[in-house]
């Protein structure tokens, strides 16, 4: 069985629910989905159904592993349940992705135009969910945008095609997609594992943020064809950052590869730290030198803080604590000076208090990285040329001026954004910096 047909019943394994299909959602290499329905009245889901070359033994105990595993994260379109069997053909079932979500190349073709805001809290979730996966023992094997579906208006992820994930160390049939794989994949010197998704994890991270690859800068517009050898010998045999601070013979044309250069300077310097090791001593020692998915959470979660609005065009931008001089717009066809955003200085963290801005149990809590509830939010005032923070807590706080008054600031109420004023948080305290 190849495929299969409108109406058309598949037996769940282990509940012994039918799934009736409904209608195609898409094919692959591999497969099919399907969106089904649960008989009798049990929901609507997703079904991948693979295509009679790919319904191996090995595909069908690969399965059994994840279902009985379960999903890391609730990010990935992870197998609940197999269906049908390994002699008359077989899928598994999943949640179906909501409509919200778009493929990641939607966001590389500028059909989707996300903010710098989302941008960074999909590279949060992402780095978030592979740190969950790989502390399962599990490697990934294939990053890649055309794997990935962003939400453009919350920068929410979700991952899919995850039935190509094994256990860390073990072989796999699948050793990625060319323009993501780690070199010594390329150069058949390593399978597959958790060092070499963290090298994926940083093209990803890159592409979406530059919409351009590291790896290719003007090397590849000397090349005439750009066929399999010469993709191997830029991306895997000779590979050099389009931004080596130590070897500038990469550069990104102008031009022709003008998305990099536009990008690649409106980053805090610390995210750009980042991208640098992971593709200077990131290719040299895989072992030691490539960013861990922790250390990408940590510093996009502050990249997430860092989002500030000009006042002239409302283009969004960086704050940039280690920036010098005067901070000017992002947008080419602005480049005014930018005020200095006012900020909260609380629990070792800075957000700017940007329209927009939220406050979580991670920075009020002590629970880092949890973003389960929204804590406390900024606005803008209806009428005044004022902003403030509004409490969406189930405490009370009390609110300190610059000049000594006190307040109560309790639940759904809202306390001025003022240089000097301190927040009693209840658990913590944090200070308004101009």
């Amino acid at each position: 069985m190849s495929g299969l047909a409108t109406l058309e019943s598949v037996r769940l394994v282990t509940s012994g629910i039918d799934c009736e299909v409904e209608h195609l959602l898409g094919e692959g290499g591999q497969g099919s989905v399907y969106e089904v329905a649960l008989r009798p009245g049990g929901g609507h889901f997703a079904l991948k159904w693979y295509h009679r070359e790919a319904a191996t033994h090995s595909q069908w105990a690969a399965l059994e592993t994840l279902v009985d595993i379960g999903a890391p994260d609730p990010r990935f379109l992870w197998p609940i349940e197999l269906a049908g069997g390994p002699a008359e053909g077989f899928g598994y079932l999943m949640r179906l992705r909501e409509p919200r979500f778009h493929e990641m190349s939607d966001h590389m073709a500028r059909r989707i135009t996300p903010e710098f805001r989302q941008l960074a809290t999909a590279g949060l979730e992402l780095a978030d969910s592979f740190l969950q996966l790989h502390s399962k023992g599990l490697c990934y094997r294939d990053i890649s945008f055309g794997n990935v579906f962003l939400d453009p208006d919350t920068g929410n992820v979700l991952v899919c095609d995850v039935d190509n994930v094994g256990v860390d160390g073990s072989d796999g049939g699948v050793l990625g997609t060319h323009y993501f794989m780690a070199p010594e994949i390329l150069r058949w010197e390593a399978m597959p594992s958790t060092r070499t998704d963290r090298f994926s994890l940083a093209v990803l991270l890159f592409y979406m943020f530059m919409l351009h690859h590291p790896l290719l800068g003007k090397r590849e517009t000397e090349v005439g064809c750009l066929d399999a050898a010469q993709l191997a010998r830029l991306l895997g045999h000779d590979p050099l950052f389009i931004f080596d601070p130590d070897d500038d013979t990469n550069r990104p044309v102008a031009g022709e590869q003008d998305n990099a250069l536009t990008f690649w300077p409106l980053y805090p310097q610390a995210i750009r730290d980042l991208f640098t090791r992971s593709f200077t001593e990131g290719l040299r020692n895989p072992m030691h030198g490539r960013v861990t998915e922790g250390q990408w959470r940590s510093a996009l979660s502050r990249l997430r803080d860092a989002v500030m609005t000009c006042q002239w065009c409302h283009q969004q931008c960086f704050y940039d604590v280690a920036a010098t001089g005067p901070r000017r717009c992002c947008n080419p066809a602005c480049r005014l000076e930018i005020a200095t955003p006012p900020r909260l200085a609380v629990n070792g963290f800075e957000i700017v208090l940007d329209d927009g801005a939220a406050l979580y149990p991670h920075h009020l809590a002590g629970r880092r990285f949890d973003y389960s509830a929204v804590l406390a939010s900024t606005a803008r005032h209806p009428t005044y040329d004022v902003s403030g923070i509004t409490n969406l807590g189930d405490h009370p706080w009390v609110a300190t001026t610059a000049s000594g008054a006190t307040c109560d600031v309790p639940p759904a109420q809202t306390v001025r954004i003022a240089p000097g004023t301190r927040i009693d948080f209840g658990t913590v305290e944090g200070t308004i910096r101009g």
